[in-house]
């Protein structure tokens, strides 16, 4: 009975200090600007989970989530460019590398410095910002950071390169709620 318990309460213990966290309903837009055209998409389908204990972190976007005020522009965007039938997501699999500077139980805004791999298009490319955590009737992550098509063997026709920039901003933004078994 003695080992039953000590089971039980190293099991629950586990389970409590590990804190995950979650959305399905994650933002990811980007913007790209020229002198020619500026060319905005958003999604709200971004799926993230991460582990507040550790500061593993994984995010998955379906690229036909993206909308464009164009429609024209997002038939381009899914059939010319990142081949969204072929590549239908992009991921990122990295960490928050100082999570442990997050306070969870505090209200505040706690910057956090981001790393992992970004695969679009499926190229895989190391990727570093920063961001911030705001808890605050809540979990909410947002950071921000570029990148270029070319890096992701994204290839522009000639017939609209000065359209579409050269390097392109992303911002992300989740709600996180906590993840129960």
């Amino acid at each position: 009975m003695k080992q039953l318990l000590i089971i039980a309460f190293t099991v629950l213990s586990t389970v409590a200090y590990s804190q995950k966290y979650f959305t399905r309903s994650g933002e990811i837009s980007f913007y790209s600007s020229t002198p020619v055209e500026d060319i905005e998409a958003h999604s709200n389908s971004a799926s993230s989970i991460f582990d507040a204990k550790t500061g593993a972190a994984e995010f998955s976007v379906p690229m036909k989530s993206f909308q464009f005020e164009k429609a024209l522009m997002q038939e381009h965007f899914n059939e010319n460019y990142v081949e969204s039938d072929e590549f239908p997501k992009g991921t990122f699999k990295g960490k928050f590398t100082n999570i442990e500077n997050v306070d969870f139980s505090k209200k505040g805004e706690y910057p956090v410095n981001v790393e992992g791999e970004l695969t679009i298009h499926g190229v895989t490319k190391e990727i570093k910002t920063s961001g911030y955590f705001i808890i605050d009737n809540g979990i909410k992550g947002e950071a921000q950071f570029t990148v270029s098509p070319s890096d992701f063997d994204i290839e522009i026709p000639d017939v609209v390169r000065d359209k579409i920039a050269k390097v392109i901003k992303i911002k992300v933004s989740m709600n996180y709620k906590e993840f129960k078994r």
